[in-house]
This record gives C-alpha cells, structure tokens and sequence, in this order.
C-alpha cells in the first residue's frame, strides 16, 4: 500500500461529551501514517484535558493548540495551515469514522491529481441511525456531498484556497461549489460509509438555509428570481 502521509483536522470547542469517540477512531485506524491535528477554540470544559490524556497514546503523531478562533472554518483552516499531509481530511468532534476509512481513501489516491474523496455518512440521533447519506457530487448544485467524510489533496487547497470565513456554516459548500466550478478536480466517491454523522450541530435554521440558497446563487444552481422567491416564501432575516 502507498505509505502517503494524511493529516485529520479536528476543530471543537466545549466538545466533551463527544470528543473521545473522535480521538479514538483517528487513533484506531488501520492506516497508520497519520498526523492528528486538533484545533480547540479555548474550551471551558474538560476538552482539552481529554485531548492531553490521549496525546502520548499517538507517539508523537498528535498536535494540539487551544486559544480564542473565529468560528469552525477559521479553525479548519488553522489546522489546514498546521498540517503536512499530502491528503487532509476534515472531522468534526462530533463524529468519527470507521477503522478502515483512511485504508480506503488511500488506496484511490493519485498523487498527481487534484482529488476530493468522498463517501457515504451514517447519520446518527441519540445513538440510533437514522439514514445514510449518500449525496454525490453528479448533484452538487443541489446538495453537499457529505463533507465529514472528505479527504482533500493538498494542492486543491493550495492552489484553489481555503475556506471563505464569513458564511458561518455553509464554507464547505461553497469551497466544493468554487473548485467543481475549475473543472480540474477529480471527485471520487467510495460507495461505502466512512464516517459517523451525529445530529444536533450548527447546521441547522434559517441562516443555514439562506448560507446555502446564496451559494446554490452564486454558482449558478438557482436563478436571481428562484433565490428571491426561496428567501421570501421562507420568510427570512437576515
């Protein structure tokens, strides 16, 4: 198998509850040349502390920094920042992927091309699955595929840039909408879960559904007059 090295990004903040499900499935996988990076936003809970006690169980492979961020993406993009990996993936601490996820990411990786890897989420409330989320990036302008189980090559981010911090919830949309629109990225689902969704984050409400009818907008996937109609009928305020 190549031995690529991946970085995995975690941002959180007061994350205690649900932080160790992620360390641990980053800590399990059955690939192995991962750096862990873990963005914390100064948490005042036991996050940190949690982060510590797993620290030395990585060898060396895991670093951390906690202090004041500016929401989710500008903590993503710390961490992209941080990072050395030729392949980075993004989880949030809610969530957590299977063992194999980073096996099968790898094995389709092509390190000559800009490349979005992708799969199907397992969407979780309270512990029970709901449904698996299978959205493909055929449909883009209509729906995100599911961006807790994309791992991006470094030179898209590179050379196509980060995420865009003034949309709140919605940045990983619209960096997905930004390079399809290049038509140099290589998107490639694996038709298998690779990571664990739990419901109940910031992506919920009114300002999630004008973030993503702004971005549908602007990348041509709703008319002037379709986007006017969906912010009126739904009665937002911005």
């Amino acid at each position: 198998m190549k031995n690529i090295k991946v970085s995995i990004i975690t941002p959180c903040f007061n994350s205690e509850n649900s932080i160790r499900d992620t360390i641990e499935s980053v800590l399990v996988q059955t690939y192995q040349n991962i750096e862990y990076i873990i963005v914390d936003g100064a948490s005042t809970d036991s996050t940190v502390e949690i982060i510590k006690e797993y620290a030395p169980m990585f060898q060396g492979r895991l670093r951390y920094v906690s202090e004041p961020d500016k929401g989710i993406y500008n903590a993503m993009n710390k961490g992209i920042k941080m990072s050395h990996g030729q392949l980075i993936g993004i989880i949030n601490s809610d969530d957590y992927y299977e063992k194999d996820a980073v096996e099968k990411m790898i094995r389709q990786f092509n390190e000559g091309e800009y490349q979005v890897l992708y799969g199907y989420m397992r969407v979780m409330s309270h512990d029970r699955i709901r449904y698996i989320c299978k959205d493909s990036h055929k449909q883009l302008l209509k729906a995100m595929i599911p961006h807790p189980t994309c791992f991006v090559s470094r030179n898209v981010y590179k050379d196509f840039g980060l995420y865009l911090e003034r949309f709140k919830i919605v940045a990983d949309y619209e960096l997905m909408l930004r390079i399809n629109k290049t038509g140099k990225i290589n998107f490639q689902c694996i038709p298998e879960v690779i990571t664990n969704y739990r419901e109940g984050g910031a992506s919920a409400g009114k300002r999630t559904f004008y973030e993503v009818s702004l971005v549908r907008f602007l990348y041509g996937g709703l008319s002037c007059r379709e986007f006017v109609e969906k912010i009126i009928n739904d009665s937002f305020i911005i």
